[in-house]
Parts: C-alpha cells; sequence; structure tokens
C-alpha cells in the first residue's frame, strides 16, 4: 500500500496527469521532438552510467550472470506469448501481431526509470546490472518479431544479419550499453564527478518526459477506438503475463525482491522507443497506428500508475522482503 501510494504520488505521475490533463483540453503545451529526443538520451546516459558504476563497486558476479540470462530469456520468449495471444483473441493481420509482440517483448526505458526512482525514494535501489538486462532484452524481441512476420509468410526484405544488426544498433540500446560500460569503467569517483549532471537533475527530468508522454498518451486516445476492444484488453492482460513470468523467473534465480520487481517491470513494459523504429525499418508493412496506441495510451500508463507498486508487492511475496 505504501509504495502504491508514494507511487500515485512521485513527480513523474503527477506531470503524466498534468500532460494528459493537457491533451485532453487540447493546451498547446508541448516539448519540441528535437527537446524530447535529447530528453530521452539523458535518461539512457543517466540510468547505463549510474547503473555501469554501482555494478563495478559491487562485482560483476554470478547474480549478474543470472539476471543477464533472465533478461535474454524473457526477451525471447515474451514476443512469442504475445503473438500467440493476439492470433488467437485479437483480429488483426499477422505482421501486425508480429510488430505488436516485438514491441512488448522489447521494453520501456522510462517505465524502467519511473520504478528506479520509486525503488530508491523507498530506500530499496535496485543492483547496478539491471540497466544492462534492459539494454539486453531489446535486440532478442525484435528479432523474435520480425522471424513471426516471416514464418508468417511476410517478407521483410531484410536477411537475418541485418536484422539483427538493426536491433543492436538501435540508439537506445547503443547509448545504454556504451553509458553502462563507462559507468565500469570510471566507477565510483567518476559516479561522484558526474552526480550534479547524473543523479541530481534525474527525476526532474524524468518528470518532464513524463509530461511529453502524457500529452502524446491522450493526443492518440481516438486510435484506440479503432483498436477495438479486444486489443486495449490485451495492452492491459498482456503486462501482467509478462509481469508474472518476470517474477517467477526472478525467484528461480534468486534474486532479491527489488531486483525480481524490476525485472518484471521489465517484462510488463512496452517499447515506444526502440522497437517503432526498429519496426518501421524492418516491417514497413505493419500498421504503427495499431501499437503505438496500445503501448502508449494504455500499458504505459498502467504500468505507471498500477503496475510498478504492483509488481513490487507481488515480488516481497514470492522473494521475500
Amino acid at each position: 500500500m505504501s509504495a502504491a501510494l508514494g507511487n500515485l504520488a512521485s513527480p513523474g505521475v503527477l506531470f503524466f496527469a498534468l500532460g494528459a490533463f493537457a491533451a485532453t483540453i487540447r493546451s498547446n503545451v508541448g516539448l519540441p521532438q528535437q527537446v524530447a529526443q535529447a530528453l530521452a538520451i539523458y535518461l539512457m546516459a543517466a540510468i547505463g552510467f549510474k547503473g555501469g558504476a554501482q555494478l563495478r563497486e559491487s562485482g560483476f558476479g554470478s547474480d549478474a550472470f543470472l539476471a543477464l540470462g533472465a533478461g535474454a530469456v524473457l526477451g525471447f520468449a515474451i514476443p512469442f506469448v504475445a503473438f500467440a495471444l493476439l492470433r488467437r483473441f485479437a483480429p488483426v493481420k499477422r505482421v501486425d501481431a508480429a510488430s505488436i509482440a516485438a514491441h512488448y517483448g522489447s521494453v520501456s526505458l522510462v517505465t524502467f526509470g519511473a520504478a528506479v526512482a520509486l525503488y530508491e525514494q523507498l530506500g530499496n535501489p535496485p543492483s547496478g546490472y539491471m540497466p544492462a538486462v534492459l539494454a539486453l532484452m531489446e535486440a532478442p524481441a525484435i528479432a523474435v518479431g520480425v522471424m513471426l512476420a516471416r514464418r508468417s509468410g511476410e517478407n521483410t526484405g531484410q536477411s537475418t544479419g541485418e536484422v539483427l544488426r538493426e536491433a543492436l544498433t538501435t540508439g537506445s540500446v547503443v547509448v545504454l550499453l556504451g553509458a553502462t560500460v563507462i559507468g565500469m569503467a570510471l566507477g565510483a569517483k567518476g559516479m561522484e564527478s558526474m552526480d550534479g549532471f547524473f543523479v541530481a537533475p534525474f527525476t526532474g527530468v524524468l518528470a518532464l518526459f513524463l509530461l511529453d508522454m502524457g500529452l502524446l498518451a491522450f493526443s492518440r486516445i481516438g486510435a484506440l477506438k479503432e483498436a477495438g476492444w479486444r486489443l486495449i484488453a490485451f495492452a492491459v492482460y498482456m503486462p501482467l503475463i509478462g509481469a508474472a513470468m518476470g517474477i517467477l523467473l526472478g525467484w528461480s534465480i534468486g534474486m532479491n525482491a527489488v531486483d525480481t520487481a524490476l525485472l518484471a517491470t521489465l517484462a510488463a513494459s512496452a517499447s515506444y522507443i526502440a522497437a517503432p523504429a526498429a519496426m518501421r525499418l524492418a516491417l514497413p508493412e505493419a500498421n504503427p497506428g495499431l501499437t503505438l496506441p496500445l503501448a502508449i495510451g494504455v500499458t504505459f500508463p498502467f504500468n505507471l500508475i498500477v503496475g510498478i507498486p504492483l509488481y513490487l508487492e507481488l515480488a516481497k511475496l514470492v522473494a521475500g522482503s
């Protein structure tokens, strides 16, 4: 209960609500695209750098390798689950099901950042290797989504090597992994020197980015009518399924409750930065008008308001507090 109340009262959620309100009343509030991109790069760099520095201090032991393995398994498995559910219960073309599955197998950086901010506010920071888990989950999901489309008879025009290269060189993956490596190289001294840039302003930058996300999400509400109730329902129950997979996998490898909750948050999230860019190139025939409203308009606010504290409480029940 305390986690849920803390999350609702957090700056990020309140600024997201402000953006939603501004979009509802059709205010002209908004961030230029270049500014929003700069904020996203900052968040990726800050999360990666801080995680790398923490990882160096804590050591890259067997728990880190197990967590990375768990992330890779989830990034590979979740798109198959999502694709099967979409083909069974939602009236969408196979290529659209493959694209949506890739988005839900991939991860949301901002959802991750909001979870980290809440857990740190509660005095339970996650382990330093978790940003690397986030980065690792991007590529498998994108590759699986394209593979599912090919198995469905869609010609993407790209070889497997090209698809993998596109997934691995996506901006979010490069910045996250690069910043993590830099943080590992510089360690605590480097973190201290960057404290005024990567630590103190993080919550404020995240809140400003979430303001823009609230504007974007609620400006696309009309598109959800075209998606239909079955797809909207998928955007709610799929995060719960992904979170359950994350919690069970985290518990099975002995992760603590906070790391388990963060793994569940990653598994529950849907990408609206890396995956859309990759799918636009790999599956140009897929309809982004279906995917983005689901990921931003339904799954993102559900995770931000309800999911993040819920996954922490469930992880405490399963993995222990």
